[in-house]
């Protein structure tokens, strides 16, 4: 029975029975997977206090081909006390999160989905030690990035239904749920974008740098989860 150890993110513990945990966590090597953690409610020396999120975990389990897992052991390798502290940190951390609990699909390793998550998890442990953070605006750059890594990025240069091009420097409609941008000959949709935030948002899918204020932030915030829901199949 293989034992794969690896580098986890805890995205969602359920008790079980009266003393076990299932925990799902996104790996570095294994993709997302449920774990089984014997007696974790009775304080098993094989978690060591382990489960929590936001930190970066290692963790060694034995996988029998089965829907769940086993935990044999578990270690905090990446603690990120100043989120915790920090109530904007925390929560855009557990959005995030969330996001990656519902988009990455089970045991499938994503590289670039994992990259993203652990920077902008570690960006806003800094930000939060340096009382600089803008959370918002990180948040919705490891968004853009993430639907990019599982391959539903959003297009703000062209139509996604006709793929007629939107001239820079224009405003342009935008249906996340579709996939980003739709002309008017298209049907438009209800959201219509300024144009320096589809600047920017365009810049950022393209993996280059872009400033948001915080408005434009929590604009870009609200479009991309919204593309997370029709994607991934939660509600928001």
């Amino acid at each position: 029975m293989p034992l794969i150890e690896t580098e986890a993110l805890v995205v969602r513990t359920v008790e079980v029975g009266e003393s076990d945990v299932v925990a799902t966590v996104i790996t570095e090597q294994a993709g997302k997977v449920g774990l089984v953690v014997r007696g974790a409610r009775k304080g098993s020396r094989r978690v060591g206090g382990a489960l929590e999120p936001v930190h970066t975990v290692g963790v060694l389990f034995e996988d029998k081909g089965a829907e769940l897992c086993t935990l044999k052991e578990s270690r905090i390798v990446r603690l990120r006390s100043a989120v915790t502290g920090d109530l904007d940190a925390l929560e855009a951390a557990g959005t995030a999160l969330r996001w990656a609990r519902h988009l990455f699909p089970p045991r499938t390793v994503e590289p670039e989905g994992w990259r993203v998550l652990v920077g902008l998890l570690d960006a806003l442990e800094e930000g939060a030690s340096a009382h600089s953070a803008v959370p918002k605006a990180a948040l919705a750059r490891a968004g853009l990035a993430m639907l990019a890594a599982v391959g539903y990025a959003l297009e703000f240069d062209q139509c996604v239904s006709c793929g007629r091009p939107c001239p820079v420097g224009r405003p342009a409609y935008v249906d996340p749920a579709r996939g980003g941008l739709l002309c008017r000959s298209c049907g438009g949709a209800h959201t219509l974008v300024g144009a320096d935030l589809r600047a920017a948002a365009s810049a950022l899918v393209r993996g280059e740098a872009a400033s948001l204020d915080e408005r434009q932030a929590r604009e870009l915030l609200a479009l991309v989860d919204r593309a997370m829901a029709a994607h991934a199949g939660f509600e928001r």
